[in-house]
């Protein structure tokens, strides 16, 4: 059996520093479909493993038990093609800046294996890790205030990369349950038009486009057989309610 292709895809957080972090961006990175997470030399050991960390993951404590830790950046991008640096500002010397929008959907095009290099919470990378990387991602903020909680600029970066990649679609709201018929709507219909005219709102003798609005915004609804229920309790809810208040006697 040959063994399963490596995946074209690779998150890494250098000096990592806040366990939370590292677990909500394995959950970001889960939720776009990636699973490649690397760690370079985290300001303290275990933190994939801590319990803050688990429980930010909120489901993607797989992605945690992969994750690996390496000691230097060059050893997070042994077998990559392509990486891109995350800072707010151009480096000197340094590659390229470009917002990630503006460089994904080109690079999505290719087969290159790529890595998406994030700096530690506090100071960012540094330049000697900038320098490593061929491209460098700055995400574009309000320029009175760009500040990113690191498991932001992971979920914006993986978001943007998977919309390059093609994106997920939307999943249609499903109803598993059957659709009212004709002859329910018509039922709901004709409740109300008792309700409505018990209650003086509906003039029998001048009823003017009334029940045919209603009856068309029902249609246009598509009601389920529940929801047809629900509106004919409401109508018997008021039914109720006017019997009890003709059956009162009246105040001294």
């Amino acid at each position: 059996m040959s063994a399963a292709a490596p995946d074209p895809t690779r998150f890494v957080l250098v000096g990592t520093s806040h366990a939370g972090n590292v677990g909500a961006a394995a959950r970001a990175m889960k939720v776009m479909g990636f699973t490649d997470l690397v760690l370079v030399a985290p300001r303290r050991p275990g933190l994939a493993d801590a319990d803050e960390a688990v429980a930010m993951a909120s489901g993607a404590t797989d992605i945690l038990a992969r994750a690996r830790v390496v000691e230097t950046l060059a050893d997070a991008l042994v077998g990559i093609h392509h990486a891109c640096a995350t800072a707010m500002t151009p480096r000197d010397f340094g590659p390229p800046t470009h917002a990630p929008r503006a460089h994904l959907p080109a690079l999505a095009a290719g087969t290159a294996r790529v890595a998406f290099v994030f700096g530690p919470e506090r100071t960012g990378l540094a330049n000697d890790d900038v320098w490593r990387c061929h491209a460098c991602l700055s995400i574009p903020t309000h320029p009175d205030y760009g500040s990113l909680n690191l498991a932001q600029a992971v979920q914006i970066v993986a978001y943007e990369w998977r919309q390059a990649l093609g994106g997920f679609p939307v999943l249609p709201r499903t109803v598993d349950e059957a659709l009212a018929d004709g002859a329910a709507v018509e039922g709901v219909i004709g409740h109300w038009e008792r309700v409505l005219v018990d209650v003086g709102f509906l003039d029998p003798a001048a009823p003017k486009k009334l029940l045919p609005r209603l009856r068309q915004r029902l249609l246009g609804a598509r009601l389920t057989a529940t929801e047809a229920h629900i509106l004919r309790g409401i109508a018997r809810a008021v039914e109720d309610m006017r019997r009890g208040d003709r059956a009162s006697p009246e105040a001294p």
